[in-house]
């Protein structure tokens, strides 16, 4: 185990997959809460959430700028990109997803399951088939600082499937605390879910849970603990292309290889929230954290959606 100033390497391996000398930058900050980072290629650009400033932000790598996409923002948190490269948001305001269409206007996907509203969807992923996954813990609706207070109309804080061709909402899984961070393995036949119930609840394990993805259904199959975060919570988290999970903690951002081994950690001075890979190879590593936006240059190249 060695520690290099910003690296702490546990595994040799992870060596290979950070480059020593480059630097951790601070590219924006002033947010009350940094969230959701996005990578359109197509634009050259980073999205993200500054969630209580009711806020979606953009960088810009080309002159190290950032603006205001959208304000306000609905509580916006976590974001992606569909098939088509159109943002897919989960918005704590109105508990809903919603797909920003080309022409700039809104589609509500999902606000709802078995007549009931959604609690507050919080982070979210599209699959290869263009089926849409997403998580619905209580943070929005816990206090009137990321959303709206209220009790919750949902039994369980569930993981869900929008299907890509009739719009269906199914409740996947439904016995997470809090259910946070999602993204596939490469070959998209394991879905990895955080737990980041101790934020409330210290006797919540703060771990990845990993589930086999079946095609009968679709199905979850239920593989247990992927990994276990031993610095804060785990909340969200991005997959690079040999399998590795890159995973948001207290002290930074925590590494895994694909067996849940913990190898290695990048320190970052505030607290964690999410990450994603950008640039133009993939190899950029985008961090929000607190009040700021980091971005470090590595070796590894992030799935995502292209």
């Amino acid at each position: 185990m060695a520690e290099q100033g910003l690296y702490e390497i546990i595994d040799p391996r992870f060596a290979h997959k950070i480059v020593g000398s480059a630097q951790l930058e601070e590219l924006h900050t002033g947010c009350r809460w940094t969230e959701g980072p996005v990578w359109f290629s197509d634009h050259d650009a980073l999205y993200f959430s500054d969630i209580p400033n009711q806020r979606v932000l953009r960088y810009l790598p080309s002159d190290n700028s950032v603006s205001v996409y959208a304000e306000p923002s609905n509580f916006a948190n976590g974001h992606t990109r569909d098939r088509q490269g159109r943002l897919i948001s989960c918005e704590h305001g109105p508990r809903r997803v919603t797909r920003t269409e080309i022409d700039g206007t809104i589609t509500v996907l999902a606000d709802s399951f078995e007549g009931k509203r959604l609690n507050s969807p919080n982070d979210v992923v599209v699959k290869s088939d263009g089926s849409i996954w997403f998580t619905d813990p209580s943070y929005g609706i816990l206090s009137d600082y990321e959303g709206y207070q209220c009790q919750p109309e949902q039994a369980v804080h569930g993981v869900y499937r929008i299907d890509a061709q009739s719009g269906e909402v199914r409740l996947m899984v439904d016995d997470f605390v809090q259910p946070n961070g999602l993204a596939f393995s490469p070959d998209e036949s394991v879905l990895y879910v955080a737990d980041s119930g101790a934020s409330h609840d210290p006797d919540v394990p703060r771990h990845i849970r990993a589930f086999a993805v079946e095609a009968s259904g679709p199905a979850l199959r239920d593989l247990g603990p992927f990994a276990v975060i031993d610095n804060g919570i785990p909340d969200g988290f991005r997959v690079d292309t040999d399998g590795w999970v890159w995973c948001s903690a207290a002290d930074g951002v925590q590494v895994f290889d694909n067996a849940g081994k913990l190898c290695g950690r990048i320190f970052v001075p505030q607290t964690v929230s999410n990450l994603t890979f950008g640039g133009p190879r993939r190899n950029r590593l985008f961090i929000t954290a607190t009040t700021s936006l980091y971005a470090l240059y590595v070796t590894a190249r992030g799935v995502q959606t292209p």
